[in-house]
């Protein structure tokens, strides 16, 4: 009998690690893999993950298999079903319909994360979608009918969620218009990282001092204007492990 072989496209992937907590948004605190995809459709001013983002480290990147990633998983797991993160860069830009079908046979559950810029029917495959327009400080341009039309792909099958980055006044609005398009979604709201490290530079120092005072100004802001929808968060991550890189 000839060897059983792997049909589905190929990933790419910059890096897989756990298990950790996820540091940010709806699951926070979470024990989780983490899959992060290589390649993204966005260059984002403050982008905090550039070795997983821009074509100038894809030689770091390594195309694999959706069997040789799922191995990956279950050996850094245990085998012992749990969360696995989508991450990126934008995942949605990778073939990951096959991989979630591979992991819900085994029992994990998966989330995505993606700015909602590219739209792919295996969304409705997801447990948590979590939808992160980008704001101004970005100084990239939310397109809000493909935002929309991520929602439809995901047939409200999973959780989803929105989650803002906030550095400024200007993001603020951003964030509160941003509820105010999509009223039903629950929203977490988190102070940006000024401070993020280069790429192979993860003992780039933190402003943490900074950036608990961008959050106080940012619970402030929230608790003024009686937004009592919003959940204001840190990312724990930075907090715990500053710019470190596979935690």
């Amino acid at each position: 009998m000839p060897a059983m072989t792997d049909t589905h496209p190929a990933i790419r992937v910059s890096e897989i690690f756990g298990p950790t907590i996820q540091g940010e948004g709806v699951l926070i605190g979470l024990p989780t893999v983490f899959v992060r995809t290589g390649g993204c459709d966005y260059r984002c001013s403050w982008c905090d993950s550039l070795h997983a983002v821009d074509n100038q480290f894809r030689h770091e990147w390594e195309t694999m298999s959706i069997g040789a990633v799922w191995q990956n998983v279950l050996a850094l797991s245990g085998g012992r079903p749990m969360m696995v993160s989508l991450s990126g860069g934008n995942p949605a830009i990778q073939p990951l319909g096959a991989l979630i079908e591979r992991g819900h046979g085994d029992g994990y559950r998966f989330a995505l994360e993606t700015q909602g810029s590219v739209v792919r029917d295996w969304f409705a495959d997801l447990d948590v979608l979590v939808l992160s327009p980008k704001p101004p400080s970005s100084e990239m341009t939310t397109d809000w009918a493909a935002l929309e039309a991520c929602l439809q792909a995901a047939q409200g099958k999973p959780q989803i969620v929105l989650k803002l980055v906030v550095f400024d006044e200007s993001d603020y609005a951003f964030a509160k218009d941003t509820a105010a398009r999509f009223p039903r979604l629950p929203i977490y709201l988190q102070p940006g990282n000024h401070t993020p490290p280069r790429p192979g530079n993860e003992q780039a120092p933190v402003d943490l001092e900074g950036i608990v005072k961008r959050m106080e100004w940012l619970v402030d802001n929230v608790t003024r204007d009686r937004w009592f929808e919003a959940r204001v968060l840190p990312q724990l991550h930075v907090m715990l492990w500053g710019n470190k890189r596979g935690v």
